[in-house]
C-alpha cells in the first residue's frame, strides 16, 4: 500500500472511532502537563501504531499518547490522535486527527481530518495540497485573522491588533493551520514543543503556498521536539515573526 493511500485510510478509520465516541459528559483524565486525555485519544493512538506495524513494520511511530520506536529508520510517522482534546472532551466540535510521514526530519506527507465536518486535508511534498480532493491555496492578504495557540504572550494580542491583525483561538493548533492552508486565516502562532501538532501542517500549508517555521522564523526538524511554530500564508510571515520576537 502506498503511503498516501494508507494515511487517508487511517484518517477515515480514526475519524469513525472519534465520531462514534463524541458526546457531552465525556470522561477524561489529566496528564502531568495538565492537559486532558480521553479513552478515545488512547484508542486511536493504539490503532495507528498497530496499523503501521502491520503495513510498514520497519517504520517508527511517535504519537502523543504512545510511540513505537524500535528501529533505526529514516521514516517516522508522527501522530496526534485528537488535536483539540480539550474541546473534544467537552462536546465542542473543534478537533482533528493528524498524521504525518517524516523522512530524515522532513515532513513529506501530511493528512489532517475533521471527522465532524468530513474535511480531509492531504498533501505530499512537491505535489500540492487538497481539501476533499480539490486543490487549496493560501490567501494573499498582508493582514487578517491570526489564530494564537498560547496564553503566554498577552501583550502579543495588542501588538498584532496595532498591525491590523484580528486574533482568534481555536484551542486546536491544526485547525488554525488548516484555516491558513485553505485561505481563511493569514496565520497561526504556536508556542509549544510538540512536533505532533505541527508535522502534518508543515507539508499541507507549504504545499498550499504558505510557510511554516519555528517561532523565530527558522526551519526545524519534525522527528524531535520543536521550537514552537509560526504558520502563515507567506506574505504575513516576516511581520508575524517580528511581532512574536518582541515578546519571547
Amino acid at each position: 500500500m502506498e503511503y498516501k493511500e494508507f494515511a487517508i485510510n487511517m484518517a477515515k478509520e480514526a475519524g469513525d472511532v472519534i465520531r462514534k465516541n463524541f458526546r457531552l459528559g465525556m470522561k477524561k483524565e489529566w496528564k502531568e502537563d495538565k492537559s486532558p486525555v480521553t479513552e478515545t485519544d488512547i484508542a486511536v493512538n493504539r490503532l495507528v501504531i498497530e496499523s503501521i506495524k502491520e503495513y510498514f513494520p520497519d517504520h517508527n511511530v511517535k504519537g502523543e499518547e504512545a510511540s513505537h520506536l524500535v528501529n533505526i529508520s529514516k521514516y517516522l510517522w508522527v501522530c496526534d490522535p485528537i488535536d483539540g482534546t480539550m474541546p473534544f472532551s467537552h462536546g465542542v466540535p473543534i478537533f482533528t486527527f493528524s498524521l504525518a510521514l517524516v523522512k530524515d526530519g522532513v515532513s513529506i506527507l501530511g493528512v489532517i481530518y475533521d471527522p465532524i465536518m468530513d474535511r480531509l486535508f492531504v498533501a505530499e511534498k512537491d505535489k500540492g495540497a487538497t481539501l476533499n480532493g480539490e486543490q487549496i491555496h493560501v490567501n494573499s492578504k498582508s493582514t487578517g485573522y491570526v489564530n494564537i495557540e498560547t496564553l503566554r504572550f498577552p501583550s502579543l494580542v495588542e501588538s498584532l491588533r496595532n498591525q491590523d491583525f484580528q486574533q482568534f483561538k481555536f484551542g486546536c493548533a491544526t485547525y488554525g493551520g488548516i484555516m491558513v492552508a485553505c485561505g481563511e486565516f493569514v496565520g497561526t502562532i504556536y508556542r509549544e514543543k510538540h512536533a505532533h501538532d505541527i508535522a502534518a501542517l508543515k507539508v499541507i500549508v507549504e504545499e498550499a503556498g504558505g510557510k511554516v517555521t519555528d517561532i523565530r522564523g527558522n526551519e526545524q526538524r519534525y522527528d524531535q521536539d520543536i521550537n514552537g511554530a509560526i504558520i502563515s500564508n507567506g506574505i504575513a510571515h516576516d511581520l508575524l515573526v517580528k511581532e512574536v520576537s518582541k515578546v519571547i
